[in-house]
């Protein structure tokens, strides 16, 4: 099957490993991009049709030298360390959008979603994130109940009250109060109290398991896909897909720091993947 898409110039992948882990106090995810590469990965791409890039250009052992012991009085940790690092992606991921290529990231802890997102708006203003996750990751600096920005990365993407703080508002665009459409979430189970109340208040569409085991994979795809385009008929709009291992259920990803039970099936993870790179395709004139 030949390659068509109205976004992507190209069936050409530009994998971003980060090798970063101070959005959280777990030690091991930094070693998730060398292990998946070693483990086939961008064999795999290729066989599928895809050209294979990898870049290398952040040094993230300058990154992780910033990560520091968190002093009394101070609610977030790493702050310095995760703003740098997702701010040096976000410019990453910004030249290969801007080129027509598909940024990969793999990370490395969710805190650097922050960076993606925001790369990605930057080539296209009208993107819409579907956020695949066992987590909302929507806490702010002020609602975060453990201080590690890996529960935290939505709000300062979007921008929401109370995340808008230094260093990261060196960097980040002005806040704004309009964000329902700019997100979506899917496979959500494990809620803090605060992110209940910013979902509600935001009103933040989001589909949980619960959702998944009434109404069926397919279905809650397609649910999420009419509302970040508005319309049952159209699929042209851009779509940032961020997608956390813990979505899905332990046993079948259990090298998570976050494990939480009755999480996806290994075939709903990948039809949501297929159903996403589908929107992007159009047929030949």
């Amino acid at each position: 099957m030949s390659f068509h898409s109205h976004i992507l110039h190209g069936p050409s992948t530009v994998m971003i490993p980060v090798s970063y882990s101070g959005g959280q106090p777990r030690k091991g995810v930094e070693d998730g991009p060398e292990a998946l590469v070693h483990a086939g990965l961008p064999k795999q791409l290729e066989s599928l049709g895809w050209k294979y890039e990898q870049d290398n250009s952040i040094s993230w052992d300058d990154i992780r030298s910033m990560e520091r012991e968190t002093k009394e009085g101070e609610k977030i940790h790493n702050v310095e360390a995760s703003s740098k690092a997702s701010q040096l992606l976000a410019d990453v991921v910004e030249k290969h959008a801007k080129a027509g290529k598909l940024p990969l990231t793999v990370g490395g802890d969710h805190s650097l979603g922050t960076g993606t997102m925001i790369g990605t708006s930057r080539v296209y203003p009208d993107v819409a994130t579907i956020w695949v996750d066992a987590h909302a990751d929507i806490n702010t600096a002020q609602t975060t109940p453990s201080g590690n920005l890996h529960g935290c990365p939505v709000s300062f993407a979007l921008g929401l009250d109370g995340s808008y703080i230094e260093p990261y508002k060196s960097w980040l665009p002005a806040p704004t109060k309009n964000v329902h459409n700019r997100i979506v979430y899917i496979g959500l189970r494990d809620i803090d109290e605060g992110e209940r109340k910013i979902l509600k208040d935001h009103k933040i569409k989001a589909f949980s398991m619960h959702h998944i085991d009434k109404f069926g994979i397919g279905k809650v795809v397609e649910m999420a896909l009419d509302y970040i385009n508005g319309d049952t008929s159209r699929r042209d709009r851009p779509i940032h897909l961020s997608f956390d291992v813990d979505a899905m259920d332990p046993s079948v990803a259990p090298s998570t720091g976050t494990p939480v039970r009755g999480g996806l099936t290994f075939r709903e993870g990948h039809y949501i993947c297929e159903a996403v790179a589908e929107t992007g395709s159009q047929p030949p004139s």
